[in-house]
């Protein structure tokens, strides 16, 4: 804090800089005395930072102290990798060039991302008019005046005159109760909570990005899967008709083939929307009109591959790391210290007032030492008579801190609550995957069998139908979780809050 009062003669060396403005105008001999007058104010100004220093451990209200969190020692998932985590850019390790294209153009263009730097830029400088409020208030003013007065109550037998006057006044508030101090604590809480939300924009920007590019990976294989079936499924038909024809087979087989073929061709429309409108979303979020980047995604490419092993890290690296978790602590140190704020209320404020500068009736005398006035001491003022409504703004501001305390408090366990949830879901959907691969290989043998003992005229076509059905919908429900592993991978990794560091 004493780089700021320390600057206080500066002030008065500007003053001296305006005076040399005032030789350029002509005004040398005048200005020169007028510097004379800066040079020994700015003597006896070397005494203000003393009296700054001898109240500055006078803070009223409340000093903030970071809320004691209690943190489970290991997560309730079991088998979870607690090595630290490096999430900084978690989505360059599943290895997709374009998914890492797509994220890093989103930072650079992404509206709510131009929002968050925006409201950041606000927040510093409502920090940096905080910090101004340290320093003297100086303002020049000049006049001039041309005045009749009424011959009835004139004082003189002068009724008509010319006014003239030039200079500065200058206030400064010492800060004996800390009421200042408190705003700034209060302005630079504030701007560290809207930089923390800048990162959870980011931290959210990539999952969302990354959610809906797998989205369109997922439906694209999906796509591949129905495509293929309904290719198979037109040629059994066929074959059937023939078989049909000939009155090899029953008009029921060759009806239930058809009802299959169907039943799959009627998937295509809903898979088709889905990529489509993952596709408009990553154009949104891209800040680009849907449909834009329709040739660089059209062409059907792997679902992201994930690691062999996550590192998720310890519960107690998940509170350092999540900017919503940060965030809400800067609020709770902002609403503590304008409880202070608050409570300065409470006590007088001292101002120092200065003024002086030069007036005269004649322009050519203005700048003479007989046209000099000045004006120099303290300002007391003591809300006495408003103890009420300040006490009251007190216990407003307090039940807001309490609040705020609340919310850290919930955003602390609603984190825990998230990255808990996502292990389970990354976890259990991985087991579930190596089933539905099993079921997937099982499908297969069934379905060749089925066809052999068809061949023999040793079942019913009904029973090859089954197989096939069976087979289509083990494939498909196996695409469909290899997107919800990688999805929830990337729900996990925002759940730990990695990605806003792609900024820094």
């Amino acid at each position: 804090m004493k780089r700021y009062w320390s600057n206080s003669g500066h002030w008065f060396w500007a003053v001296g800089r305006f005076c040399e403005a005032a030789v350029w105008l002509g005004f040398r001999r005048s200005a020169n005395r007028f510097r004379r007058l800066a040079e020994s104010a700015y003597i006896h100004s070397r005494v203000a930072p003393v009296i700054v220093l001898l109240a500055a451990g006078c803070s009223v209200g409340p000093d903030y102290r970071p809320p004691k969190t209690a943190t489970p020692a290991q997560w309730a998932t079991a088998g979870v990798n607690t090595n630290t985590a490096d999430i900084a850019r978690w989505w360059q390790s599943f290895n997709d060039p374009v998914l890492d294209s797509l994220i890093s153009r989103a930072v650079q263009t992404n509206h709510d991302v131009r929002i968050a730097i925006a409201r950041v830029r606000e927040a510093k400088a409502l920090r940096s008019g905080a910090l101004a409020d340290f320093l003297p208030t100086i303002a020049a003013a000049g006049s001039y005046k041309k005045q009749r007065q009424s011959e009835n109550a004139a004082t003189s037998s002068r009724l008509e005159y010319e006014s003239y006057q030039a200079g500065l006044d200058a206030t400064w508030e010492i800060d004996i109760f800390g009421g200042q101090r408190r705003t700034l604590e209060a302005a630079t809480a504030a701007y560290q909570s809207i930089l923390e939300s800048e990162h959870a924009v980011l931290v959210a920007l990539a999952a969302e990005v990354a959610r809906n590019y797998v989205q369109v990976r997922g439906t694209q294989r999906r796509l591949e899967i129905a495509r293929h079936s309904i290719a198979t499924q037109h040629e059994a038909l066929a074959i059937m008709e023939q078989r049909f024809q000939n009155g090899l087979t029953s008009e029921l087989d060759v009806a239930q083939a058809r009802a299959l073929l169907a039943a799959t061709e009627a998937q295509l429309p809903a898979l088709e929307t889905a990529r489509e409108l993952a596709m408009h979303r990553i154009d949104v979020l891209l800040a680009r009109p849907p449909g834009a980047l329709r040739e660089e995604l059209q062409t059907p490419a792997p679902l992201p591959v994930t690691p062999p092993t996550v590192p998720v890290g310890l519960p107690s690296e998940l509170l350092r790391r999540r900017p919503d978790v940060r965030q809400s602590e800067r609020d709770l140190a902002s609403a503590t210290a304008q409880v202070g704020m608050q409570t300065a209320e409470l006590w007088p404020k001292l101002v120092l007032i200065g003024t002086g500068g030069f007036s005269s009736l004649s322009g050519g005398d203005l700048f003479t030492a007989g046209s000099r006035y000045w004006s120099a001491g303290p300002k007391v003022t003591w809300r006495l008579l408003e103890w009420p409504q300040v006490r009251a703004k007190i216990r407003a501001q307090t039940a807001q801190q309490e609040q705020a305390l609340a919310r850290y408090e919930k955003t602390v366990l609603g984190a825990f609550e998230e990255a808990e949830n996502a292990l389970v879901a990354y976890t259990q959907e991985q087991e579930r995957h190596r089933k539905l691969a099993d079921s997937v290989a099982a499908s297969r043998r069934a379905l060749a069998i089925a066809t052999d003992l068809y061949a023999q005229g040793l079942i019913e076509y009904l029973n090859v139908l089954d197989a096939r059905r069976a087979l289509d919908q083990a494939e498909d429900q196996l695409a469909q979780s290899e997107q919800t592993v990688v999805s929830n991978l990337v729900f996990l990794y925002k759940a730990l809050g990695g990605g806003w560091e792609i900024k820094q």
